[in-house]
């Protein structure tokens, strides 16, 4: 196993207040980054205690919480200003937020319902969210990472089944798009020193904090190894990869646990 040191590193991790994306705050934070947790205005009391649960467990002003509405171009550039601001750089952006499955104006099950009984507005939000917001909040974060030629792009997406899955829409639309996304814009930012990769879990995750625990669920922890390599000088040269956190082999050397928890990208040609 290879420890792996962040320090000096900023990480952007939007949906920072809650499940997944706690989780892999408080390992990047663990690593030796300083981490900004971006969460909606509504969310604010959970975003600010996870903040200071952060510094707690590491030290104080290791974590930074700024409420942000990815929907909002001129929000996603307040953010990436008041984290350069605040720590000075900015080099890691965790695209972790989405619109949850459960909650206000969903039904009881969820959002897992066929197409022709899905609310267009729930269909709009989740698609605005999920895809608009990730672009949006990649756009903000590029000219600065950009410029200083080397930078991380995290995309959250989903199983390649999820995707398909009957009932799965648009959810699974959603992290379809954001599969190509990341092939595009590896592309796109070739030989800029700003990589861009999609990780999963590899199932699901008991990442919802207001659902009664599940037996069968993987760990919300399940990422967190692989997104600090991600995260790090480790991962040089790695672009338009999908990594799966479940198929991480914590026994091995770095370069070799990434190698093993590498999954063919699900909308490239053989």
């Amino acid at each position: 196993m290879t420890k792996i040191d962040l320090e000096g590193r900023v990480a952007i991790v939007t949906g920072g207040s809650r499940g997944l994306g706690r989780a892999m705050a408080e390992a990047l934070a663990e690593a030796g980054a300083k981490v900004v947790l971006a969460a909606p205005a509504s969310d604010g009391d959970r975003l600010a205690r996870a903040a200071r649960e952060i510094d707690a467990a590491t030290e104080p002003g290791t974590a930074y919480a700024v409420p942000c509405d990815i929907l909002e171009p001129a929000d996603c550039r307040r953010l990436v200003d008041a984290t350069l601001r605040h720590f000075g750089g900015l080099h890691v952006l965790v695209n972790n937020a989405r619109r949850l499955h459960r909650g206000p104006g969903l039904p009881p099950e969820g959002n897992s319902l066929p197409v022709h009984e899905t609310d267009p507005a729930i269909w709009r939000e989740t698609v605005m969210v999920n895809v608009v917001g990730t672009f949006q909040m990649t756009r903000a974060a590029l000219p600065h990472l950009m410029q200083q030629k080397w930078g991380r792009i995290i995309n959250l997406t989903t199983s390649l089944g999820t995707m398909q899955r009957r009932h799965n829409s648009p959810y699974g639309v959603t992290k379809a798009a954001l599969e190509a996304a990341t092939m595009i814009w590896a592309q796109d930012l070739a030989g800029s020193g700003v990589t861009v990769n999609s990780l999963i879990p590899g199932g699901s995750c008991d990442s919802d904090p207001d659902r009664p625990p599940t037996k069968g669920l993987l760990p919300v922890t399940i990422m967190n190894e692989t997104v600090v390599w991600l995260a790090s000088r480790l991962s040089d040269g790695y672009t338009g990869q999908r990594y799966v956190g479940k198929l991480w082999d914590s026994k091995l050397p770095a370069e070799a646990a990434a190698r093993g928890a590498v999954e063919p990208p699900v909308l490239r040609a053989p």
